[in-house]
């Protein structure tokens, strides 16, 4: 097997690479504390701002969406290249890079499949120029694992729909300049997995309300999201009436390739690990010499290897023109997995250091490992928890029964 990349390949990491040193600031380290400020709701408005900056940079190079076809705003690269272009970003902590939450990793792409004409040449050059900004509406607060719950109501009028209900966990929702790529009931009478639509929703639309919810990390990303007697146009419906569900499986298994995007984060935060016990002194000596420390980076560093290979995986499969169905559903476990093993090992290696918050004087790793360990805990849950991954990969990939 030859995993090794092309020169040309080679050459344009570099060029990534030579991209970021000059793009970001000196003092950047991908945490919160450059923004100046602990109120999670100003935090989150003067985040969004600097990733529009960074966003329309990549925008501006044809980056954010590399490999999608150049009529829609692409280059025509293959999926390696938006592999090395995600590894390099990711590894660097370069926000922005996903137009708010899956507008490049499956909302853009879902549309190539299923969109009309009308919709890809509107929606899938604005993303590719870091131009519209996403975030996904499927939970309820009665619909999480089981989506076919949803209640969320479009009432299809003239040449309207008319949306009524609330949408919970909205990553990404919290800036009403967003567009919403929202599942909803339309028909009420039809079977539960049945009756479900999709839609994209303009979230300035009159009679929209956004709520923010503060995460146990401290941080706001989530809002509720509430419709009353929202107008959308039925042009904005995708694919097929009443097929929403069929259509959300094909968004949820691009979806699950963000794993790709997740090993390449780990490595960062290993290498980060890596760097802190060699530096730290414990009595004199540095804590790497210590065996415990020593034994369980290696066992995380072989986690890390075995996540890029399923990432790897991933891709080879994107380039034979292959949708990733259980595979998608292996990397996103595997990587939200080993995320929280990781962030554990961190904060047990800094021992009472690592529970210091961001910012603080004393916190090693300027508490990256605290806000780590807190933040980890969603990654198994949203995108499908880890029970049904594993019932993904039981039924579709072993054929074992449900």
């Amino acid at each position: 097997m030859d995993l090794s990349f092309t020169p040309e390949q080679e050459a344009f990491r570099q060029e990534v690479r030579q991209w970021i040193k000059e793009n970001l600031p000196a003092d950047w380290e991908g945490d919160e504390s450059y923004f100046g400020t602990e109120d999670p709701i100003e935090l989150s408005k003067k985040a969004h701002e600097f990733n529009k900056q960074i966003a329309k940079k990549l925008g501006e190079k044809g980056w954010l969406a590399a490999a999608w076809p150049k009529e829609y705003g692409g280059l025509g690269r293959g999926p390696i290249e938006q592999l090395i272009y995600k590894e390099e970003m990711i590894y660097h902590r370069v926000p922005g890079i996903d137009m708010g939450v899956g507008g490049i990793t499956w909302i853009g792409p879902v549309l190539m499949v299923l969109g009309t004409e009308e919709q890809k040449k509107e929606q899938l050059p604005l993303l590719a120029k870091g131009e519209r900004w996403w975030c996904t509406g499927y939970s309820e607060p009665e619909a999480g694992s089981d989506m076919a719950n949803i209640h969320c109501r479009a009432v299809a009028h003239g040449d309207e729909y008319i949306i009524n209900g609330q949408k919970l966990w909205t990553s990404g929702g919290y800036v009403n300049e967003y567009w919403q790529w929202l599942l909803v009931r339309t028909g009420p009478q039809e079977p539960k997995h049945k009756g479900i639509s999709l839609l994209m929703v303009d979230l300035q639309t009159p009679g929209i309300t956004i709520r923010p919810l503060i995460d146990m990390a401290g941080r706001y990303h989530l809002s509720e999201v509430f419709f009353d007697d929202v107008h959308v146009p039925r042009s904005n419906l995708v694919g097929e009436e009443n097929r929403g569900w069929y259509h959300i499986m094909i968004s949820l298994d691009f979806e699950r390739t963000a794993g790709v995007s997740m090993a390449a984060g780990l490595r960062r935060t290993i290498d980060d690990l890596i760097q802190f016990v060699k530096e730290t002194k414990i009595n004199g000596e540095p804590l790497s010499k210590d065996p415990l420390v020593r034994h369980k980076l290696a066992d995380l560093a072989i986690e890390c290897e075995v996540g890029r290979m399923l990432a790897y995986r991933i891709v080879w499969m994107q380039t034979q023109g292959l949708i990733p169905n259980y595979e998608a559903s292996m990397i996103k476990l595997f990587a939200s997995e080993a995320a929280q093993r990781v962030a554990h090992a961190g904060t047990q290696i800094m021992g009472l250091y690592g529970q210091l918050e961001i910012g603080s004087k004393w916190a090693p790793l300027n508490g990256r490992f605290e806000h780590a360990y807190l933040s980890s805990v969603s990654g198994t849950i949203a995108a499908g928890t880890s029970e049904i991954m594993r019932l993904i990969i039981a039924t579709r990939g072993l054929g074992l029964p449900r």
